[in-house]
């Protein structure tokens, strides 16, 4: 039987491969998931006021007068009061205590147990601005009572939240809400509080939430839930994915608590300085039962209007969708993390106007099949190329037997001899790792764009009903570690075509077995089983894309090998070009010098020893 040589250069290839996919799965491995407790709660269908059960008790009251004493009307309510609003994209309920919103709905989207999706209840979120009096009382909004008035001004509600101590004294929360679309306004304001108000101390707002989990896998949607921030300009950064952060920032123009498929973003009319920026991660506290993946939590300085406080913001509440958040001001489009870089740079000029182009006449599944045929044939001279040069490295394997039998005693020889060979030969020993290397970019872009295709959540295709959620065709009732509780079978399929397809590609290179080198055997099963464990919970979408592709790749191989290349015409070229007095120049001619040069350092430091 022949024997299997080994070649370096295609081996640095699969392990660069190998170990940048390693590199971007890492951070986040996935474990067992858990349904998720979801609020039933529904909020009134239309703009009205209602006085809930319960009454405050008379005591309280007194003991809140007594504390705040002047300022106690701010603290103590006659009733309490909701106020509950519906537009084409909210159902929302403003609460009297505190003046924020207790309850806020997408109507238009459900979880995966298909239930209403709540991005604001059971007090998972809170809004509040604390500031300090002339005599040393801090005061913050959470615990004031504000009486709610809206109206209706054609195209918007305005809702306004006001905490009185008389007719020209007050704190309010002003909120223009618009009947269509996801983005809302809120000013908050102190009127007639000049001789109250200490102006030395600032006043700051603090806003916080606890991210509701609405996947199948807490783990998955954990890895794309993160606090993003925009600042200095056009510049973009984050909080950790994985573990607690915080930091503070300045120059801060918005603030994003990105839940993977919905963001709450924080729009300030200003930049702000000295921000400071919380992350928790809540997905591992068993107390919590898995509601929640992370806490997000800013804060910051309210701007004054003289010895008043007059501040405006901007809220979204939507989608995670990048040409949701292109249609607004600003670059709130850059807090969905694309990819860094050149990767980046690719889904947005790129994969993003192709995606949106076929599935506007496509069902996803085929829209994600059709571009990976898009793909494969733009990346096809690369294959070209990468397969030429394997059957090159083919036709001069026996050479390379003659020379490791000439030489086998003495290693820096023989590999002396194999690279004057290459140069004779017109051969380029690093033409097999350069294409995989070219790739690269591709590869990256795309594992980066299809987790976070917000137009991918809920789309069915054969037996996958989410192809932003993994595909489960079998329970296990038990986790495996590192792969999971359940078999999908999009992953399956994909490495078994990347099975066959490193096996037609090493299969083209001489692989012996050498003292400290690995078999490239082991190269064969290692990237299919990283495969399956890997993306065993990830997007079915991007499983689907790698399948095809890989199975794309084949098909190309074979059309290259049978109907394209001539293997005699290659020997008779590598022949020829044998005979042919070759320049000194080029890598192989480098390389070889740098070995004679590092050979006659050896031979003259034996000498004097």
């Amino acid at each position: 039987m022949e024997e299997k040589k080994f070649d370096p250069y295609q081996f640095i290839g699969f392990i660069l491969i190998a170990l940048i996919l390693t590199w971007m799965l890492y951070r986040n491995t996935p474990t067992e998931n858990t349904p998720p407790v979801t609020s039933t709660e529904q909020p009134m269908s239309s703009p009205e006021i209602s006085v809930p059960q319960g009454q405050i008790d008379s005591i309280q009251q007194q003991q809140r007068v007594i504390a705040y004493g002047d300022l106690g009307a701010l603290f103590t309510p006659a009733e309490t009061l909701e106020t509950a609003i519906e537009t084409e994209e909210f159902q929302l309920v403003f609460q009297s205590k505190g003046g924020y919103m207790k309850l806020l709905q997408l109507k238009q989207y459900e979880n995966y147990e298909d239930v209403p999706l709540h991005m604001i209840d059971q007090n998972n979120t809170a809004l509040s601005v604390e500031f300090t009096t002339r005599d040393g009382r801090t005061l913050t909004t959470s615990e004031m009572y504000f009486y709610p008035q809206w109206e209706d001004r054609g195209e918007a509600y305005r809702i306004i939240m006001k905490s009185s101590l008389g007719p020209n004294q007050y704190v309010a929360f002003i909120y223009e809400i618009p009947k269509k679309g996801f983005l809302f306004s809120m000013r908050f304001e102190t009127q007639g509080l000049e001789g109250i108000l200490n102006t030395a101390l600032p006043a700051t707002l603090q806003w916080s939430t606890d991210v509701f989990r609405n996947s199948r896998s807490i783990d998955y949607e954990n890895r794309y839930t993160e606090l993003t921030f925009g600042y200095d300009g056009d510049r973009v950064d984050y909080l950790s994915l994985s573990g607690d952060d915080q930091e503070t920032r300045d120059n801060i123009r918005w603030i994003s608590f990105r839940q993977h498929f919905f963001s709450a973003i924080l729009i300030p009319n200003s930049e702000r300085m000295s921000v400071d920026l919380k992350s928790k991660d809540l997905s591992g506290e068993v107390a919590l039962e898995e509601r929640y993946t992370k806490s997000f939590t800013t804060s910051f300085e309210v701007n004054r209007s003289g010895d008043n406080l007059n501040d405006s913001f901007q809220f979204y509440y939507g989608p995670t969708d990048y040409k949701t958040l292109k249609a607004l001001d600003g670059d709130l489009e850059n807090s969905i993390s694309l990819g860094w870089g050149i990767f980046g740079w690719i889904n947005r000029v790129i994969f993003l106007p192709l995606f949106g182009f076929l599935s506007s006449f496509l069902s996803y599944g085929i829209a994600i099949i059709v571009m990976t045929v898009i793909v494969r044939i733009a990346m096809s001279p690369v294959t070209y190329k990468a397969y030429v040069s394997q059957i090159k490295m083919k036709v001069l394997r026996p050479d390379i037997e003659i020379i490791n039998n000439q030489h086998k005693d003495d290693a820096v020889k023989r590999q002396q001899e194999t690279m004057s060979l290459y140069s004779k030969a017109g051969v380029n020993p690093m033409s097999g790792c350069i294409p995989a290397l070219i790739q690269l970019p591709v590869f990256y872009a795309l594992f980066s764009f299809f987790p976070v295709a917000f137009v991918l959540r809920d789309k069915a295709f054969l037996w996958a009903d989410d192809l932003s959620s993994y595909d489960s065709i079998l329970d296990l009732g038990f986790t495996i570690p590192f792969y999971g509780d359940h078999v999908s079978l999009f992953p399956i399929l994909a490495s078994v075509a990347i099975f066959f397809y490193t096996k037609m590609t090493t299969g083209q290179q001489p692989m012996p077995q050498q003292p400290g080198m690995p078999n490239m055997k082991i190269i064969i099963y290692l990237m299919p089983v990283m495969m399956l464990f890997f993306f065993n919970n990830y997007a079915s979408g991007l499983s689907l894309y790698y399948f095809v592709s890989n199975l794309l790749t084949i098909f190309l191989m074979l059309i290259i090998k049978y109907y394209i290349i001539d293997d005699n015409k290659i020997h008779a070229k590598i022949e020829a070009n044998k005979l042919k007095p070759k320049k000194a120049g080029g890598f192989s001619a480098r390389l070889q010098k740098a070995m004679e040069e590092a050979d006659k350092q050896r031979k003259t430091g034996n000498r004097k020893r």
